[in-house]
């Protein structure tokens, strides 16, 4: 069985440490066989890479002494990517963090970071003003180099420090609805492709980036396991009935992948979210994304009644409050109407109801005038007195247990009285 490349590295290149522990990316095709310079991932790496694919050479910009001045910002830029906390995140998220790092560096690599103040931080994450997610990101960047920069002793405070961030967040991205989930079933019906990566989305609970990786080999018996590549999280979930159902059409079948492209080729992660793209737009869906599967799922999981802990059961977060932002979208008044249902009944309510079901039957037996003859001199008016009530409703509810007040004997006789009277008057 060939062994899954837990680097993710992209096809002829692989890699291996030399007699110094430094780790080496090679690119090995036909008789074209080199050395890549650049870190992975990277824009600097990428280029690298295609020229090579074209047996071209590159001139290989290397982010070291040339580009940076000691206590530059270009140069906490260059130790964070060294850094165990750069290295030790997913390569997706190595991705992301890179493209902001390089947009900082280009706008601010040149300066001293020991000059950077409040006043700096709010100017440059104020210049995007018109992007409050990209505001944020930037400030959660500047935020992440300025410990780096605390850690290797460059300054000595945070100028972030209780600093908000900018603009309003938001709910990301939109949550399906039942409506949608519907809508883009009915457009595309079991035995599809779009229908199954629907299915792998939406009842395993899983980002993107890891459905695609899911295959047969991940399938034991009725659970499917996954290892999150961004928390390195493994999962093995139960699978779902219309899961199982989807994937009777690609049973047999002997691709690496559960998912592949035209080609017969595993999805990327970026490459899968385009192609589900035009896939929700063959459905009129233009404001759904693969992404709100995951939401939609946690979202069925907290209506059905699910803690927390139940739900990043099965979608592998590691905070609840992740959980809870997942979760925002779930309906109100069904999720009150199933708590409602879940409380007890009151202690006294079996004491109420047995009190008011005696007085119902002393009514009746006045009303019939099937009082003893003993009682009937201390009746008026067809009732019983007062003491005449209490003591018979004390006795009538003795071998139940139940002690009866004599305002709860009035009450209820009352109640019970102006009901029959109300009853024989139709």
């Amino acid at each position: 069985m060939a062994r899954k490349n837990k680097t993710a590295l992209p096809k002829y290149v692989s890699a291996s440490r030399d007699r110094h522990k430094k780790l080496r990316l090679r690119f090995r095709k036909g008789l074209t066989s080199i050395y890549l310079k650049s870190p992975f991932p990277s824009d600097e790496f990428d280029r690298e890479y295609q020229a090579a694919l074209k047996n071209e050479r590159v001139a290989v910009t290397r982010v070291g002494k040339a580009r940076q001045k000691p206590g530059s910002m270009s140069s906490v830029i260059a130790s964070y990517y060294q850094s165990p906390e750069f290295r030790g995140t997913a390569v997706s998220t190595q991705r992301t963090y890179r493209g902001i790092c390089e947009s900082i560096r280009r706008e601010h690599g040149t300066k001293a970071i020991a000059d950077l103040t409040r006043a700096h931080v709010k100017a440059i994450i104020g210049k995007k003003a018109a992007t409050p997610a990209a505001a944020n990101n930037y400030l959660r960047m500047l935020r992440i180099l300025i410990k780096h920069a605390i850690d290797i002793e460059l300054i000595a405070r945070d100028p972030t420090v209780k600093m908000k961030g900018y603009g309003k967040k938001t709910d990301g991205f939109h949550t399906w609805t039942e409506e949608e989930i519907a809508i883009y079933e009915r457009r595309h019906p079991i035995g599809t492709k779009p229908r199954l990566a629907m299915a792998l989305m939406l009842y395993t609970g899983q980002r993107r980036g890891d459905a695609v990786k899911l295959g047969w080999l991940d399938v034991t018996g009725n659970r499917i396991k996954v290892r999150q590549e961004k928390t390195g999280t493994r999962l093995a979930i139960k699978m779902h009935g219309s899961l199982i159902d989807a994937l009777e059409m690609v049973r047999g079948s002997n691709y690496q992948t559960l998912l592949v492209t035209h080609f017969g080729k595993a999805f990327t992660a970026a490459g899968f979210g385009n192609w589900f793209r035009d896939r929700c737009n063959e459905a009129g869906l233009t404001h759904c994304t693969a992404h709100g599967l995951r939401k939609a799922a946690a979202r069925r999981l907290a209506e059905a009644g699910n803690s927390a802990n139940h739900i990043a059961a099965v979608t592998g977060h590691l905070s609840l409050k992740e959980v809870e932002v997942y979760t925002r979208d779930a309906d109100q008044q069904k999720m009150a109407d199933a708590a409602v249902d879940t409380m007890p009944e009151r202690s006294d309510r079996k004491r109420e109801e047995l009190i008011q079901d005696v007085a119902r039957v002393l009514v009746a037996d006045c009303l019939a005038g099937r009082m003893r003859r003993d009682h009937q001199n201390h009746m008026v008016d067809g009732r019983p007195e007062p003491a005449l009530l209490y003591q018979l409703m004390f006795m009538r509810l003795s071998g139940s247990k139940i002690r009866v007040t004599e305002d709860e004997a009035r009450i209820a006789f009352e109640a019970a009285w102006s009901t029959a009277i109300a009853e024989s008057a139709k």
